[in-house]
C-alpha cells in the first residue's frame, strides 16, 4: 500500500507539529519552507526551499504530492486556484481560505451568514476614521454594514486593521484620534475600521471538518493575551454558560460549513460584558489556541487536520483531563532553555514540553508547555512556572 504524501506549505512549528502527528499513520510530508532551518525544515525528510508567493515554484512543489495544505494563510489566492485547475487537492481550498486572508471579506460573509461581529466597515482615510467612530451601530443581528448585536460603542479608541497580512498583533492599531489614524493607511492596502469591544475575556471555538462533511469541535477555550500575543489558554473555558459554550460551538461549525473549511478553523471571539460572544478573526489551519490538544485531548487539533486533509474518519475531540492549560515560552534573555529542563521535569514529572527549533529571540515564541489535572490554579501555576523558568524570568 501507498501512503499519501501530503504537502505542507509553510515551515514554522505548526508545520512541524502537524507533521508529527502523521509519523504513527506512516503519512509522509512534503515541506515548502522559506529557508533550511525554519521550525519544520530540521524535521521534515523531503524539503522544498522556496518562495510560495511564485506560482512556478508551487507548481513544481505540488508535484507528487496527494494534498496541499498550509501552515499560514498567505499563499496568494490566484496560485491556489491555478493549483486546483491542474487538479491537486488543495485543502482549505482558495474560496474558503480567502476568508482568513482578507479580513473585509471575511466580515462581508459573516454579516451575510447573520454571525455576529463587532461593528465594522472599510475606511478610506484619516478622516472616514472618524466618521466611523462616531456613527453607532443599530440593533439587528448582523447585516453589511456589520452595526450588528446593539449596544456598539461609538466614539474613540478604534480599531484599526490592514485588511490582509496581519497577525500576533502586527497590522492592527488602536487609535485614540484622527491625528492617530494615518499610520494604518502607509501601507497602501485596504483598512477595516472596528469598534473597540468592551469584552471580559476573548475565548476560541476550534472545529475541525473534513471534505464529506465530517465535523467535530473542541472544548471552547479561554485565551488570554499579552501585548497582542497569546500567553496563556485554559481548556475549557473556566465559568463559561454551558448555553453560550454550545452557542459558540455551533457558530464556529456553521462557519466551517458555509465557508466550505476543510482541516482545522480556529474562530477568536470576545465575550462581551453584556453576554454575547463575537466573532473576532478566523484562522483556517492549526492554532495557538488549539496547543492544548497535543496533550489534553483525545485527538489533537494536529492530528485531526491531517485526517481532515484527507479524507479520513476524524478522531475524537473530548478532553482527558478536567483541565488542561497551555502557556507559550517567548524567548528572553537566556538562549540555553535546555539547561531548564532538569529543573522544569523534576518538579514537575506530568509537564510536557513542546520546543520549536527556533533561535531564542526576546518575544519570540519558541515554544509551549501544556500542563493538566483536576485543580485549575495547581494547573495553571505549574505550566506558568515552567514558561517563566525556560525563559529564564523565573530562577527558583
Amino acid at each position: 500500500m501507498t501512503f499519501p504524501v501530503v504537502g505542507m506549505v509553510g515551515g514554522g512549528q505548526l508545520a512541524r507539529m502537524t507533521h508529527e502527528a502523521g509519523i504513527p499513520l506512516g503519512i509522509r510530508f512534503k515541506l515548502l519552507s522559506d529557508t533550511p532551518q525554519d521550525s519544520a525544515a530540521q524535521v521534515v525528510s523531503d524539503v522544498v526551499v522556496g518562495d510560495y508567493r511564485d506560482l512556478d515554484t508551487l507548481r513544481d512543489f505540488a508535484r507528487g504530492c496527494d494534498v496541499i495544505t498550509f501552515d499560514h494563510e498567505h499563499v496568494p489566492t490566484e496560485h491556489l486556484r491555478a493549483l486546483e485547475a491542474d487538479g491537486i487537492p488543495v485543502r482549505p481550498g482558495p474560496e474558503a481560505l480567502v476568508h482568513a486572508q482578507d479580513k473585509g471579506v471575511m466580515r462581508a460573509r459573516l454579516d451575510a451568514l447573520g454571525i455576529p461581529c463587532p461593528r465594522h466597515r472599510i475606511v478610506s482615510d484619516p478622516a472616514d476614521v472618524a466618521a466611523f467612530a462616531a456613527e453607532g451601530g443599530s440593533s439587528g443581528p448582523g447585516g453589511p454594514s456589520g452595526e450588528g448585536g446593539g449596544g456598539r460603542r461609538t466614539g474613540f479608541p478604534v480599531v484599526l486593521k490592514t485588511v490582509r497580512g496581519g497577525y500576533d498583533g502586527k497590522g492592527v492599531w488602536v487609535v485614540d484620534s484622527e491625528a492617530e489614524a494615518a499610520e494604518p493607511f502607509k501601507a497602501g492596502v485596504p483598512v477595516l475600521a472596528e469598534e473597540k469591544v468592551d469584552f471580559v475575556r476573548e475565548l476560541a471555538a476550534n472545529v475541525v471538518r473534513s471534505p464529506h462533511g465530517q465535523a467535530v469541535a473542541y472544548p471552547v477555550v479561554e485565551s488570554r493575551q499579552v501585548n497582542g500575543v497569546c500567553d496563556t489558554v485554559i481548556a475549557p473555558a473556566p465559568d463559561l454558560d454551558e448555553e453560550l459554550a454550545l452557542k459558540a460551538e455551533e457558530m464556529a461549525l456553521t462557519i466551517a460549513q458555509e465557508l466550505g473549511v476543510v482541516g482545522h478553523l480556529a474562530v477568536e471571539l470576545f465575550q462581551t460584558r453584556d453576554g454575547r460572544i463575537l466573532v473576532n478573526e478566523l484562522a483556517m489551519r492549526p492554532h495557538n489556541s488549539g496547543h492544548w490538544s497535543m496533550d489534553g485531548a483525545i485527538t489533537s487539533q494536529f492530528a485531526n487536520h491531517v485526517r481532515a486533509v484527507l479524507d479520513l474518519p476524524l478522531g475524537d475531540p473530548r478532553p482527558r483531563a478536567k483541565w488542561t492549560a497551555m502557556v507559550n515560552v517567548l524567548g528572553g534573555d537566556y538562549p540555553d532553555m535546555y539547561s531548564a529542563y532538569l529543573h522544569c521535569m523534576a518538579r514537575d514529572p506530568q509537564l510536557k514540553i513542546h520546543m520549536y527549533g527556533k533561535d531564542v529571540k526576546p518575544g519570540r515564541k519558541v515554544g509551549h508547555v501544556n500542563t493538566y489535572g483536576d485543580d485549575l490554579d495547581d494547573v495553571l501555576e505549574r505550566a506558568r512556572h515552567a514558561a517563566g523558568y525556560l525563559r529564564g524570568t523565573i530562577t527558583e
